[in-house]
């Protein structure tokens, strides 16, 4: 008897959503970073244990939106919770419940979803906080557990996805069990990229970048790649290249390790960059740029 179940993994930027999905998969299916706002499409990871498929749905962090862009993670989000069959809802250790994390219980209730509650980051706070953050949420929702875990190290995941099994029913599986995402391997390309500008670059200016794949050539023995990477002002375009081109050959450099290792072949990547005024304020550019709600 095989079974299956949809999770959503929610929570505000930054907490650690695409980390627990990594440590969950053993893979690294979502791209990561200290900055906030990094996930922006819905991330689905596949974690198939004996006859349990898990399907693990990696939502952007729940943000007051200033962009259209933001609107359109927001409602990514929300509508993600809509047709799953159990919620994951990540926080940090609190002494409150925030106000992300009270819309995002409201969202959870108006759903009619169980969800069970992960504290993150367990290794950086007191005992005494954690204990806090229990009561306070406790008194917010009645959740099916409380899991304080550190996603980063692996503490405590193993009894999330156990917890997980509550969720799931008797099914036939969506995907082979040799999958762990169903992104095709040129999104998560452009994520690759995308991660690396956000590792090489500061505040603001990630924010405003995009990534797509405009050629790819296979060969029997490698693959040759060109991406655009656009951003939203000329002053960015000449930060991203950097003096004398240093900046955009780090971000490759970066880049085609990471690449080299996904397709397990040899990569030749070239990166250029364009210029799209504003486009996270146009419901056409974010579109075109990938970010589509199918």
């Amino acid at each position: 008897m095989t079974r299956t179940g949809f999770i959503a993994i929610v929570g505000r930027p930054n907490v650690g959503k695409s980390t627990l999905l990594n440590s969950i998969i053993g893979e690294k299916v979502a791209i990561v970073s200290k900055k906030p706002q990094t996930t922006r499409n819905r991330i689905t990871g596949i974690h198939t244990v004996g006859e349990d498929q898990f399907v693990f749905l990696d939502t952007p962090g729940l943000h007051k939106p200033r962009t259209k862009l933001g609107d359109f993670m927001v409602r990514t989000t929300t509508d993600t919770m809509g047709g799953v069959d159990g919620v994951i809802l990540v926080v940090e250790a609190r002494e409150s419940v925030g106000d992300i994390e009270a819309e995002l219980i409201r969202g959870i209730k108006s759903k009619g979803v169980g969800a069970i509650l992960v504290i993150n980051k367990i290794d950086t706070v007191r005992p005494e906080n954690i204990a806090k953050t229990i009561k306070a949420y406790a008194d917010a929702f009645d959740f099916d557990s409380v899991i304080p875990i550190s996603a980063k190290g692996g503490k405590g995941v193993d009894i999330v996805v156990d917890e997980c099994k509550r969720y799931l029913s008797e099914s036939n599986w969506f995907f082979s069990d040799e999958i762990v995402t169903d992104q095709p391997e040129r999104q998560m390309v452009a994520e690759i990229i995308r991660e690396k500008l956000l590792k090489t670059l500061d505040e603001e200016i990630p924010h405003g970048t995009a990534v797509v794949i405009e050629e790819w050539r296979e060969k029997k023995d490698s693959v040759t790649i060109r991406a655009e990477i656009y951003c939203e002002k000329a002053t960015h375009k000449g930060i991203i290249i950097g003096k004398g081109g240093a900046g955009i050959k780090k971000i490759g450099t970066y880049a085609r390790q990471d690449i080299e290792e996904l397709l397990d072949t040899r990569v030749f990547l070239d990166l250029y960059v364009r210029v799209k005024e504003n486009w996270r304020e146009s419901e056409f550019n974010i579109a075109n740029l990938g970010y589509t709600e199918d």
